[in-house]
């Protein structure tokens, strides 16, 4: 069975990764295994030019694995305009880890909690532009009626407890 899958979505800026960071710190302190997936709409190149990794990426090698005695890192190549489906990926690579957290997909089915900034925004994404019944709760750094939990924007805390309990209880 997959772990369960929370997405951390928000319009650049508002401080996803700042939150990501610490429900994942957050979660180690209790114990879990976590995975973190970040959803990236741009290429993006995890390879540096002229290093041995680069170079056989280059060469055309399709999956490139650079392995150490502490950490793994993958580069599978796909055609263009391809991208493999969230759920897909976790059950391929997240296996062994009690719940995956991801930064962005905003589009997908997953859990989602929004992270929200009244100075950046006057809208929700889930809510105000269009309902997305996946919005499990929201971060907030001022107050708004809306029809899920909603948490401080720096209560990592809090938001954990909820998806501890609503997840892995």
């Amino acid at each position: 069975m997959s772990p369960p899958i929370v997405s951390i979505v928000a319009q650049s800026g508002t401080g996803k990764t700042t939150l990501l960071e610490k429900l994942i710190a957050q979660m180690k302190r209790r114990g879990y295994k976590v995975a973190a997936i970040k959803h990236d709409v741009h290429r993006f190149d995890i390879d540096h030019a002229g290093k041995d990794s680069w170079r056989l990426t280059q060469a055309g090698a399709d999956t490139m694995l650079i392995t150490s005695p502490e950490k793994l890192a993958l580069v599978k190549q796909y055609p263009h305009e391809f991208e493999p489906d969230l759920a897909e990926s976790v059950d391929l690579f997240c296996h062994d880890v009690d719940i995956v957290l991801t930064e962005g997909f905003k589009r997908s089915v997953m859990p989602k909690i929004e992270v929200y900034r009244r100075e950046l925004s006057d809208k929700l994404l889930c809510r105000d532009e269009k309902h997305d019944p996946n919005l499990i709760a929201v971060a907030s750094d001022t107050p708004l009626e809306i029809d899920v939990p909603l948490f401080d924007i720096n209560d990592a805390k809090g938001i954990c407890d909820f998806i501890v309990e609503r997840y892995l209880s």
